[in-house]
């Protein structure tokens, strides 16, 4: 039997498991061509001096002010593995793909709190739900889930089905991420324009015909503090 070329492509799968459920396969980001990204592929936008800082167990962020740190180089196809716990409820990051250069450039001249323009993969804690209930008690909770919504932000993207309401973002198939306090796990991977997220081993939500398909990849900042590991990249012809 001819198995599907994406499992044949796919290197460094593992497994795990939980109570809950069987053992599931994910990307762990080691095989060929496969890399860790650290201090040094990374560049500061419009974050405060004490925002980002690289430790032994990885990166933190304490999600003030509202802002991104920006990889050194662009980046056109690749595969990318993120690791991601919330420290506190309602927490709220994301990780920019193809985040356009100008957009960038704005951001660092003004010095300002602010996001860059390119497709988001949204890291949201459950907690953000009820957050926003109360908050906001006459609008409903239903233009964004808290389970890894994929959506553009002032580019193009055509949305992959489930979308929200007003087609805005794509939304998960499944209801795959953990909560605050525990680890969570991301593969990214971003082809000719084309991006799919999968969550703790699941593809979930994505979307194709990216415009730009080129750019740099952020991590945000936006409120509560974050911890991040195992970040890893490989990059595809």
């Amino acid at each position: 039997m001819k198995l599907p070329h994406l499992f044949v492509s796919l290197l460094g799968l593992v497994s795990v498991a939980s109570a809950a459920e069987a053992p599931r396969a994910y990307i762990d980001g080691t095989g060929p061509g496969w890399r860790p990204l650290g201090a040094e592929d990374f560049k500061p936008v419009n974050s405060a001096p004490d925002t980002w800082s690289w430790k032994a167990d990885g990166l933190h962020c304490t999600g003030q002010p509202v802002s991104v740190l920006r990889t050194a180089k662009e980046y056109v196809n690749f595969e990318m593995v993120v690791e991601w716990m919330h420290l506190r409820p309602a927490g709220n990051s994301g990780v920019f793909v193809w985040a356009t250069p100008a957009s960038i450039e704005r951001l660092a001249a003004g010095g300002k709190p602010g996001l860059p323009d390119g497709i988001e993969v949204q890291i949201l804690d459950h907690g953000y739900t009820e957050q926003y209930k109360k908050r906001n008690p006459t609008k409903a909770p239903d233009w964004f889930t808290t389970n890894g919504d994929v959506f553009a932000v002032r580019v193009k993207l055509n949305h992959f089905e489930p979308r929200s309401p007003n087609g805005s973002r794509s939304f998960p198939r499944r209801a795959m991420a953990r909560g605050h306090g525990e680890w969570n796990h991301y593969y990214i991977r971003a082809i000719n324009g084309e991006i799919r997220l999968w969550v703790n081993g699941e593809e979930v939500s994505g979307g194709n015909g990216a415009d730009p398909a080129r750019g740099f990849l952020c991590l945000e900042s936006e409120g509560s503090p974050i911890h991040f590991r195992t970040l890893r990249i490989r990059e595809l012809p």
